[in-house]
């Protein structure tokens, strides 16, 4: 009798929880997975077409190519923006003066707007009187030009969130013990075989929560795309995922093939969190007795 009590306070306890994921995620991935197999413009009646609007998106280049513009632009943020975390991270850990406001100040773009942030460095980026032109006295075209165009925009995002990496980096650095290092430096280790012996594997779980929060975050990145590179951007170069989503759904009103294109992200970010999880799960140390 005691046992079900307590079954009965647990599950109440959880019914918050329960009902946000019910109707905030599990909800919504079974209405787009209804759309995908009808034809609907946001205005008239929606049409039950079967598997065409998934044979409409296999048959579009189009996606294809947003879906390699997407994996170009992730491999070129996560890696940048997790070196220059764990950089910020290591600096700010070693308590110098100010240390606090500067943890204030690299987290502030990632609680911005990101489509303000956009307009803000459009402004910065612009080719005639912008800001970093003018810094370098030179005309250059960052978002104008093909080749600079996507690069421009990931160090942006780059930009934006290398504090929110930092912030998590930071916690995990003040989790790993000083005794640890202590005895390390007494064996004789120096300060790069204590970081790589001792620090880097002590901060998997915090690496690992970074990289999966990250690269779900990236491949669904755009706000900040869009305020910089609308349509696209030069000759389609910064047509990422999302972008083409929105595109599909909201300017050419094909609702049922942007359900497809989402239901296909949804279930590229799940592979890769898995394949990232099970990575991780044989390298990472969560508790150390002390």
């Amino acid at each position: 009798m005691a046992q079900r009590r307590e079954t009965r306070t647990a599950y109440l306890l959880l019914a918050p929880s329960l009902f946000g994921i019910s109707a905030f995620l599990v909800l919504p991935i079974l209405v787009v997975a209804v759309l995908a197999l009808q034809r609907w413009d946001l205005i008239g009646p929606r049409t039950f077409v079967g598997f065409d609007n998934v044979v409409a998106v296999a048959a579009d280049g189009r996606f294809a190519r947003s879906l390699l513009i997407t994996a170009v632009f992730v491999a070129i943020v996560i890696p940048a923006q997790t070196v220059l975390g764990l950089v910020v991270a290591l600096l700010l850990n070693r308590g110098l003066p100010g240390s606090g406001a500067f943890r204030v100040i690299y987290v502030l773009p990632w609680i911005c707007a990101p489509l303000a942030l956009g307009v803000l460095w459009s402004w910065v980026l612009a080719p005639t009187d912008g800001a970093l032109n003018a810094l370098i006295g030179r005309r250059v075209e960052w978002l104008a030009d093909p080749a600079l165009a996507l690069p421009s925009v990931a160090a942006v995002t780059v930009w934006t969130h290398v504090g929110y990496v930092a912030l998590f980096f930071s916690a995990g650095l003040r989790a790993i013990p000083d005794t640890v290092h202590e005895a390390a430096m007494l064996d004789g280790a120096g300060p790069w075989q204590r970081f790589w012996r001792i620090t880097l594997p002590l901060l998997r779980p915090t690496t690992f929560f970074v990289l999966v929060t990250q690269v779900i975050a990236t491949f669904q990145v755009f706000d900040s795309v869009y305020a910089l590179t609308p349509d696209g951007g030069p000759q389609g170069v910064t047509d990422v995922v999302a972008g083409r989503i929105y595109y599909e759904a909201f300017e050419q009103r094909a609702v049922g093939q942007a359900a497809v294109m989402a239901l296909v992200l949804f279930v590229l970010l799940v592979a890769v969190t898995v394949v990232q999880q099970r990575w991780f799960a044989r390298r990472t140390t969560y508790e150390l007795t002390t």
